[in-house]
């Protein structure tokens, strides 16, 4: 199955020692596991969980310091792959995180009323799911480090300045595969390539950093067009099922990475609500495979897509063509 749990911070808020249960779901579905910089269970945590090993995600910061000791952590734990993002040189405007106690002047109080409202998910995370440290940043600090600190050290370290002589320098300390994530535009698509990256992640960071910015759904076949067949092309940013994986594959990803369809699951019922998602996500691929005459994932192209008017993006699918039958 072409599909990834992508990178997501703060998992272990969602069920206790989310990112661990995630990742055994992942893995017992012999597909990749993604560790965000961000994640509450440390790196050293969730390698030993499973067989497979795992990929991880991080950030361009300022404190190269941080993020050398992540590389060599990273390394010394058997992850695969670095997904490497790009797309976040500072935080969006995120007016959601006001509203739902992430931050603001009453974040704490309102973060605990949720808690007292919510009394399975107290006992289950909040008591039981400790720490909740961002156990990736506390392992460089040497201390706990909660929610304020974490949005505070993060603001504080993001690097407008990025350049392709930060990737120079990753590679420095990280000689594995390397995934850029957060790619828009054919011409950043065909600078990777020219950079001799692994693969790119088309994606536009699930709508949260800029507003009304392009879908990665729309710059995919673009994107296609240009580095198809040089660089494998990922996928993620509004995908919420199996329909939608077809969707992205026939616009040109390789694989498609879940984010908060996961999560949800996640939220409801742990390890087995993620792996109850991911049998539902074949399942729909299978379906509508069959339905539109593909026996493989190679026969998932564009000419699966019913073309929209003038040059708007393509969104059905087609049905299967005569003497198309599966």
């Amino acid at each position: 199955m072409p599909v990834a749990l992508g990178p997501v911070g703060l998992c272990g808020m969602y069920a206790r020692r989310g990112e661990v249960q995630a990742a055994k779901a992942a893995d017992a579905h012999g597909i990749p596991f993604t560790l965000s910089t961000v994640s509450v269970c440390p790196i050293e945590e969730v390698a030993p969980a499973i067989k497979r090993p795992m990929w991880f995600q991080l950030y361009v910061l300022r404190d190269r310091g941080f993020m050398r000791n992540a590389l060599e952590r990273a390394k010394a734990a058997g992850c695969s792959t670095l997904v490497f993002t790009v797309d976040m040189p500072t935080p969006g405007a995120r007016y959601r995180d006001a509203h739902s106690g992430m931050s603001g002047p009453n974040a704490a109080m309102r973060r605990y009323l949720q808690a007292v409202t919510h009394p399975q998910w107290a006992w289950d995370v909040g008591l039981n799911g400790r720490p909740h440290d961002l156990g990736n940043i506390s392992a460089y600090l040497g201390k706990p480090t909660g929610l304020e600190d974490y949005i505070g050290w993060l603001g504080n370290n993001f690097d407008p300045s990025i350049s392709w002589k930060d990737l120079e320098w990753i590679r420095d300390f990280w000689d594995g595969p390397m995934v850029i994530k957060g790619i828009l535009d054919p011409e950043d698509a065909r600078d990777a390539v020219r950079f001799g990256a692994d693969g790119i992640v088309v994606s536009n960071h699930g709508g949260r950093q800029l507003d009304g910015v392009l879908s990665s759904a729309r710059a995919l076949p673009a994107i296609a067009d240009a580095v198809k067949g040089d660089i494998a092309i990922l996928a993620d940013s509004g995908i919420r099922n199996g329909l939608d994986v077809v969707r992205m594959i026939a616009l040109g990803a390789d694989t498609v990475l879940l984010g908060r369809a996961f999560l949800y699951a996640l939220a409801t019922a742990g390890q087995a609500g993620v792996a109850n998602l991911l049998n539902l996500i074949e399942k729909e691929m299978k379906v509508a495979m069959t339905l539109t005459g593909a026996k493989s994932i190679n026969e998932i192209t564009q000419d699966s897509l019913v073309q929209g008017l003038g040059k708007e993006l393509p969104t059905a699918l087609a049905p299967m063509a005569k003497g198309n039958a599966a």
